[in-house]
Order: structure tokens, then C-alpha cells, then sequence
């Protein structure tokens, strides 16, 4: 049974690297954004809130760990798992501003953007929730795939024991002797010869008169 869940590691390496990255990326940003004018109320660098720690720190660390999940992980149970704990993780980034009244007495978490534009404004709400979730959620379903397309298992090669191994063919050397001659240069041969003989003479009547 045990020999059915595993799978080679490369088959979630590089998806987990990304979602490492995008974690990494969500959780973080609220802090350093303000530094490049980035960021969303409060937009002082290293401030912490509660909303932040909902919105932004928790999921981004569950990211992180799914991601590291499937650099590391050999068994696919443990490489699906991580795959769907990022999945959901990069689910809440896009949907827990537009829940979090439910339990914030109906004032959403998270601020506003910060940025002096539309523009501004609109990438940053991309770059904090909606697009960095989306992004976060198909990483982990294409990593989810991909794991559960593995076949039952890694074949193990036995050796073959010596009782059963083919002995090598022994080489055999090259005959020598007269060589063949092809048909069609036979043929020419003795249509060569046959014209040689004087006219009215046939091969076999040269024969018999040799004879």
C-alpha cells in the first residue's frame, strides 16, 4: 500500500517553489508595499492589524507551507495535501475581504488602496487579494493534476537472478570460401559466354563436343 502512494519529487518541485513565492508575496506586502508606494490604509511600512493577520499573514504562511509541502514531499497524499491547503489559502486571499463583514459587523477588513490613481488603486487591489488568489489557485490545481495523474506507485527493478539470465551469444567467426554471385550478374555471365561460342553452336552442343 505504501509503495502505491509514492511519487518522485520532482512532480510538485516546481509548482511548490512558485507558491513559495507567491506566499511569500502575500504575506509580506502589506508591509514593505509602503516603501515603493504600494500598499494599502494603514500605508506605513511594518504596521500590524488584525485584519492583516486574517487576510494577509495566515494565508500567506499556509501558502508557504503548502508550497513547501511539495518541494518535499515523496508520498502523494502528503503532495495533495499541500496542494489543496494552498488552493484554499489563495481562495480566501480573493474572497476575505468580500466576507469578512460577516463576522466584522458588516464593515469589511483589509482598508482601502492607497495609491494616488485609479490606476494605482486598481493594482493594488490585484496585487494584494484578487489576482495574487487567482494566481495562488491555479498553481495548486495544475500542482493537484499533476499529482493525482501519477500511476499506482514506482516500479522497483528487480535483478534478474543468474539462474535465469541469457548467456551471451558467442561471436562466430566469418566463413570464407567462394562468394556468391548475384542472380542478375550470373545471368549476365553466361549471356556473355553464350555470345562468345561461333554462330550456330549452343553452349551445351560446345560442351558435349569438348567431351
Amino acid at each position: 500500500m505504501a509503495g502505491m502512494l509514492q511519487m518522485r519529487r520532482s512532480r510538485g518541485a516546481a509548482s511548490g517553489f512558485l507558491l513559495v513565492l507567491l506566499g511569500a508575496w502575500g504575506a509580506l506586502i502589506p508591509f514593505i508595499g509602503p516603501y515603493f508606494h504600494y500598499a494599502y490604509t494603514p500605508d506605513t511600512a511594518w504596521t500590524y492589524t488584525t485584519a492583516r493577520l486574517w487576510l494577509e499573514i495566515l494565508p500567506g504562511a499556509a501558502v508557504v507551507l503548502g508550497g513547501i509541502l511539495l518541494i518535499v514531499a515523496t508520498g502523494r497524499h502528503i503532495a495533495l495535501f499541500g496542494a489543496i491547503l494552498a488552493a484554499a489559502a489563495g481562495a480566501w486571499f480573493t474572497l476575505g475581504t468580500v466576507l469578512s463583514p460577516l463576522w466584522n459587523n458588516h464593515v469589511a477588513l483589509g482598508g482601502t488602496p492607497a495609491g494616488a490613481t485609479v490606476f494605482m488603486r486598481i493594482m493594488e487591489q490585484l496585487g494584494f487579494y484578487s489576482a495574487l488568489g487567482l494566481v495562488i489557485v491555479f498553481v495548486a490545481a495544475a500542482a493537484f493534476g499533476r499529482i493525482l495523474s501519477v500511476t499506482s506507485g514506482i516500479r522497483v527493478v528487480e535483478p534478474v537472478p543468474a539462474a535465469e539470465r541469457i548467456p551471451a551469444a558467442e561471436p562466430v567467426p566469418a566463413k570464407t570460401g567462394l562468394t556468391l554471385t548475384l542472380p542478375f550478374r550470373r545471368a549476365r555471365t553466361e549471356t556473355a559466354a553464350t555470345e562468345a561460342l561461333p554462330r550456330g553452336r549452343t553452349r551445351t552442343e560446345d560442351r558435349q563436343t569438348i567431351g
